[in-house]
């Protein structure tokens, strides 16, 4: 954990949909969309880990803003990964 990484102290500032032991998943503060974030500090989660948080990613998306695309560009965070679910033809032209 690195303690001046907001996504490692992992605040409850926003609503939550999801977490456990790998990941949590909660709107996101700057585009309120939902976020997918790695408990561990880093940008290269193992292929498991990968999958496990983009399928609870996919999931809760599918509930909160149904149909969606994945974006994995990590703008604003891009020392720890997280990727967040995009309202179709709402973000970035797609």
């Amino acid at each position: 954990m690195a303690e001046d990484c907001m996504l490692c102290r992992a605040e409850r500032i926003t609503p939550w949909f999801h977490e456990d032991e790998i990941c949590w998943v909660a709107e996101c503060e700057i585009c309120e969309t939902p976020m997918v974030v790695w408990r561990e500090h880093g940008v290269e989660p193992p292929p498991e880990h990968l999958s496990h948080m983009l399928a609870h990613l996919k999931d809760v998306a599918e509930r909160q803003i149904g149909e969606h695309w994945l974006d994995r560009h990590m703008r604003n965070i891009p020392d720890h990964w997280h990727a967040h679910a995009r309202p179709a033809g709402g973000f970035f032209g797609r």
